[in-house]
């Protein structure tokens, strides 16, 4: 049987995107395969968030195309949208589909497989008429024209779908799936390319959420991660109008899913009441991912971000005084164009004031097309680094101290599947509602809730833990064991 793999990049969304993409393969009957060296056709589904993203995606091509040279490399994904033929022109690929064009991997793939290149189906990469040849692609400056791959795309401000993977599939892969229920995104954030890839915002319908969920729910999710390239803007698109906040009401309602997580939620979308709704129910995640990316009013200008500090604070006050104990995570950029030493300074004075729990930190690099890309003014990158390894240092930091402030409290922990097998290692990782990874005593099932006390925080690259010796005598299985990252 004709085999495939996967190899996946970035964010949630993308995770989304990668186990759809699988379902579809597997339903036209194509084998999953667990190596990409033994699989007859590899999909790499790319990031371009960064620069480090897209030279990631290359040296995975070239790794693959090493290890196995026969097998046909399809690249999809917002690299792939973004810049077709820089990956078309790389040895080993096939073909690349743009993110615009994503959905009819499946088809193409099954058409290849049954003889595509011999024209048996005319549903393979030769046969496919809309298909553009590398040689065609008129790009200034490039030589790329020898590359036997092909390109298809189109607009993808023209897409109107939301992917979606089989429930028993994201339910039977993920402890946790994670259901796109938004993509695209309509701001312009000077430093993003992300809404030229992914394109307009758009929505499932609120029913169709609560549909995948109950499936979900039913196939066994015990959590359940609603994700979107804009979250908070869930809805807007829809007629009638609808929000964020009304499709959670709808899932506690009308499912029986024990706990539901956000993704990241812009600061405008944190609201007074999406938190009370949050600390309404024990069944929604304490943890609120909140994009920053600058402390510097001036800096946040320059990036077209909607809001200022003040606000920010303000919206984040409010998760803690409703929610003392939850989790709140950030994204920040260091080194964005023209960031002064006074505004790199404010953004550490302003994290530090704020009760963060984590932060996502990430160098700045241009993207192409941005506006970013065409002010200039970039930092040196040794000031770009210095300055990420600072913010680095901060959340780790931060991390220790929520740790250290959670010790005593007993709450529950859902099981993943990573297991101490080692001798003496008689543990399990799990995953508190508020973003705690924890060590559970003894070795169990993934997807299996566990009530647990947190004992202590430990000093050393921001762990924390317990010593589970002797635990057997008089621990049960549902109290805990340790907590480490």
């Amino acid at each position: 049987m004709t085999s495939f793999f996967i190899e996946n990049f970035g964010c949630r969304a993308t995770d989304a995107d990668a186990a759809a993409l699988r379902g579809g393969v597997s339903a036209r009957g194509l084998a999953w395969c667990s190596e990409s060296a033994r699989a007859d056709f590899v999909i790499l589904n790319t990031c371009t968030v960064t620069a480090a993203a897209d030279s990631q995606a290359r040296e995975a091509i070239r790794k693959i195309h090493r290890a196995n040279p026969s097998a046909r490399i399809i690249v999809t994904g917002c690299y792939a949208q973004r810049a077709p033929e820089e990956l078309a022109g790389l040895d080993g690929v096939a073909c690349v589909v743009a993110n615009s064009r994503q959905h009819e991997i499946p088809a193409l793939i099954a058409g290849e497989a049954a003889g595509g290149e011999t024209g048996e189906r005319g549903q393979g990469v030769a046969a496919r008429k809309d298909f553009v040849p590398l040689d065609a692609v008129e790009q200034a400056g490039m030589s790329l024209a020898q590359g036997a791959a092909k390109i298809l795309t189109s607009d993808i401000f023209a897409q109107t779908t939301v992917l979606l993977a089989p429930a028993s599939l994201m339910a039977g892969e993920r402890t946790r799936p994670i259901l796109k229920i938004q993509d695209g995104c309509n701001n312009r954030c000077a430093y993003c390319v992300i809404p030229f890839v992914r394109g307009r915002s758009r929505s499932l319908t609120p029913d169709a959420v609560v549909s995948e969920v109950r499936e979900l729910a039913s196939a066994g999710a015990k959590e359940v991660v609603l994700s979107g390239i804009n979250l908070g803007s869930y809805g807007r698109d829809l007629t009638p109008r609808a929000d964020l906040a009304h499709v959670v009401r709808r899932i506690l309602a009308e499912t029986d899913l024990d706990q539901l997580r956000f993704s990241s939620i812009e600061p405008q979308d944190v609201t007074e009441d999406f938190v009370s709704l949050v600390a309404s129910s024990p069944r929604l995640a304490p943890h609120f991912h909140v994009p920053l990316q600058s402390g510097s009013d001036r800096t946040l200008r320059a990036m077209h971000r909607w809001y200022r500090t003040a606000l920010y604070a303000e919206r984040i006050g409010i998760i803690r005084r409703l929610l003392p104990n939850a989790a709140i995570g950030a994204d920040v950029i260091a080194g964005f164009p023209a960031e002064a030493d006074d505004d790199f300074s404010a953004t550490l004075e302003f994290i530090e004031s704020q009760p963060f729990t984590y932060l996502h930190v990430f160098s700045f690099s241009t993207r192409p097309g941005t506006e970013a890309a065409r002010v200039g003014g970039e930092l040196p990158q040794p000031v770009i680094r210095e300055r990420a390894r600072a913010l680095r240092a901060l959340s780790a930091s931060k991390t220790q101290a929520f740790r250290t402030a959670q010790a005593g409290r007993r709450m529950r922990a859902l099981t993943l599947g990573r297991r101490g097998a080692r001798s003496g290692e008689g543990w399990t990782q799990a995953l508190t509602p508020n973003y705690l990874k924890v060590r559970v005593a003894g070795q169990w099932p993934a997807n299996e809730w566990h009530e647990i006390t947190v004992e202590e925080a430990l000093d050393g690259g921001g762990s924390a833990g317990v010593d589970l010796s002797g635990l057997e005598n008089h621990l049960s299985k549902s109290d805990i064991a340790a907590v480490r990252d």
